[in-house]
């Protein structure tokens, strides 16, 4: 009997010194000001949010006014300003900024982005420092691995409209455990995810992952928050359980309902450790509709619209109807009633009415749902809106544009698009080829990776000519050396449709763009020979009446482009180019083939050959060709991947291009 006694209390030591998985808590601090944060952000959310990380780590992000607060009143910092203040300044809670082991210390977060896993430094648990760029699996294996006493249950009890909560806490600790300092249970509700229209600040950001929107007891004096979070024992026995409730009222700014999660977490003030985070699930909303985009063209030909919308419906119980009030340059239009049959958690397209279009070119059309079936608990996500460009007529060509004035931009019968919304855009410099002027598009600040924005020509009737080419002139320079270069990139486009089908005709990118040498100052051009032309051929052009040509930016957080001395033309105007000029391969890099375009000044015999990187021929062609447009295709889908040397010879006349072949 005394060894089955013996084995029970042996048995009930183990359980009680057991250690508990510690789920780990990344701390971000970020900012809507901040471009480096544009550019971390979505590779951490990535990482943090898809397995095996989203089984071993709690993200939360603290929105910081570094390097500067958003102007804007209604932003992720402006709305929670004294709750962030207090977790980042050192007048606060006090962590110390060291982003290296050897790196100075200072008080309080000095810089974004920055990460704290479990309140330390990441590089304690083997981060090459604090920028949350250099977060590894290693590091977080590593800090899970830590020993941790506590489990912490959370269970929330929400009122009927969601407007507040009781959190139930559940702290129990399977070993004994004595705090360095005070032992504080922190509670804080976040946003899974939020995604703007346009962003709240000026880096360009629009979507936001595991943002802080509340804390839980919060201390104040006057407007000043003081202190942060539920005093819990210092000292803990083993098996000891600490139960306690919070209530939590929902500030009204929360975007989503259906996003909303409560985050706790266990810290010791005395040294910053955070022992076990837990996080809720998300609450299940009955009736929540919310509106996803609006589904046009960033063209619209004629004097109409018939747009179509995109729902969803964020509750479980299923909508039958909507009622829909549609805005035309903010003026509101007939309330339209949609009989539909969403059922939860599904998206739907809504056909709405036909609407006029006065005025232009630019046009804004926005939506406001305001009847849903069942009622809306949460109407904060039932707006949007789409920018568009009307298009009611072609001006006769030729286009000429050298960008001499800054007033208007764009030019007169130019217009511009920003599908994204967002903060950077085409504009002019005062920097030009001949110092005059010129379109600039900022990569540079430009932190949103994949933002796209079209600066169009004016839309044009080339009835009865033919031949047509547009010549350009461009100044660009990376921001780091190759292979690391960054892969801004600017494509040509033409439609002849009204932008319901595009061509693209021309592309450049990294270091094929590349004007200048490379620089991690922001590039300005400023002489000319930091500048080069770039002639291509429109056949889609010749003799059509409806032409629509654009350029089109792509950010990848490089450097500035700059374009000038726009030529939308005939050939003929082509005398003052030689033979380089004249010729472009498109598309390069290649795969299988590229097409070697031709304006000949003149008609002549054309001799083609192509060497490999040991010097051996792998093709060669001799034609005559006519004044004016020509086309030769160079196969390349049995050759190996590398560079190849084009040889053209024209009328006496000699040039080489290369051409990347890529497997």
């Amino acid at each position: 009997m005394r060894k089955i006694i013996t084995s029970f209390c042996l048995l009930v030591g183990i359980l009680l010194n057991a250690q508990v998985t510690r789920t780990v808590l990344y701390e971000e601090f970020t900012g809507e000001n901040c471009p480096p944060c544009a550019a971390t952000n979505p590779w951490l959310d990535n990482f943090l949010l898809s397995a095996p990380n989203n089984t071993k780590v709690i993200l939360i992000k603290w929105q910081v006014p570094i390097p500067s607060a958003p102007s804007n009143t209604w932003s992720l910092y402006q709305t929670n300003k004294a709750e962030i203040n207090w977790r980042y300044q050192a007048s606060g809670y006090g962590y110390q900024s060291q982003n290296t082991p050897t790196s100075s210390i200072t008080n309080g977060i000095n810089s974004a982005p920055q990460g704290r896993i479990d309140g330390q430094h990441q590089w304690l648990f083997g981060a090459a420092s604090n920028h949350p760029g250099n977060l590894t699996s290693a590091a977080i294996n590593s800090a899970q691995a830590q020993p941790t006493p506590f489990s912490i249950t959370l269970t929330p009890n929400w009122d009927p409209t969601y407007t507040q909560a009781t959190v139930n806490v559940a702290i129990n600790a399977q070993s004994a455990f004595t705090a360095s300092g005070n032992l504080v249970f922190r509670l804080c509700l976040v946003e899974r995810e939020i995604n703007f229209a346009t962003p709240p600040g000026s880096n360009g950001e629009k979507t936001f992952h595991d943002v802080v929107r509340k804390s839980y007891p919060t201390t104040t004096s006057g407007t000043v928050v003081t202190g942060m979070g539920t005093s819990i024992p210092n000292n803990f026995t083993a098996g000891q359980t600490h139960t306690f409730s919070v209530v939590c009222p929902i500030p009204n700014y929360i975007t989503d309902l259906s996003q909303m999660a409560f985050v706790g977490f266990i810290q010791d003030d005395g040294n910053k450790k955070v022992w076990q985070a837990a996080r809720t699930p998300q609450p299940s909303i009955p009736n929540d509709i919310k509106f996803n985009s609006v589904i046009m063209n960033n063209v619209i030909c004629g004097t109409t619209i018939n747009p179509t919308i995109n729902v969803k419906n964020n509750g479980t119980n299923p909508i039958t109807s909507l009622t829909i009030t549609p805005y035309v340059n903010g003026i509101a239009q007939t309330p339209y009633v949609a009989n539909v049959n969403i059922a939860g958690g599904s998206t739907a397209n809504v056909s709405l009415g036909t609407y006029n279009l006065t005025g232009g070119p630019t046009h804004v059309f926005s939506v406001n749902i305001t009847g849903v079936s069942g009622g809306d608990i949460n109407t904060a996500n039932n707006k949007g809106s789409f920018s568009f460009v009307n298009v009611t007529s072609y001006l006769p060509g030729p286009v000429t544009e050298s960008f001499t004035t800054s007033s208007p931009f764009p030019p007169t019968n130019w217009f511009r698009t920003n599908p994204d919304g967002g903060t950077f855009t085409w504009g002019w410099h005062s920097a030009g080829l001949n110092g005059a002027g010129s379109a600039k598009y900022d990569f540079f600040n430009n932190a949103v990776i994949g933002d796209v924005d079209e600066l169009y020509l004016p839309p044009s009737n080339f009835s009865s000519q033919s031949n047509i080419v547009l010549t350009f002139d461009y100044a660009y320079t990376y921001y780091t050396a190759p292979p690391n270069n960054e892969n801004d990139k600017l494509e040509v486009m033409i439609s002849t449709n009204c932008g319901n089908s595009w061509t693209v005709v021309d592309m450049m990118s990294g270091t094929s763009m590349t004007t200048a040498p490379n620089s991690t100052s922001a590039f300005t051009p400023s002489s000319p020979n930091q500048w080069k032309s770039r002639l291509i051929s429109l056949p889609a052009a010749a003799n059509n009446p409806s032409v629509l040509v654009k350029f089109v930016a792509t950010a990848d957080y490089g450097n500035n482009l700059y374009i000038d001395n726009v030529n939308l033309q005939s050939i003929t105007a082509l005398k003052k180019y030689d033979l380089n000029q004249l010729v472009h391969l498109f598309p390069n890099p290649t795969r299988d083939a590229s097409n070697l375009t031709i304006h000949a000044k003149e008609s002549g015999n054309l001799t083609v050959n192509v060497i490999n990187m040991i010097g051996q021929e792998v093709f060669r062609t001799s034609k005559n060709i006519n004044e004016g447009f020509n086309q030769i295709s160079i196969p390349s889908s049995q050759w190996e991947s590398g560079v190849y040397l084009i040889n053209i010879t024209l009328n006496g006349e000699h040039t080489v291009k290369k051409l990347n072949v890529t497997k």
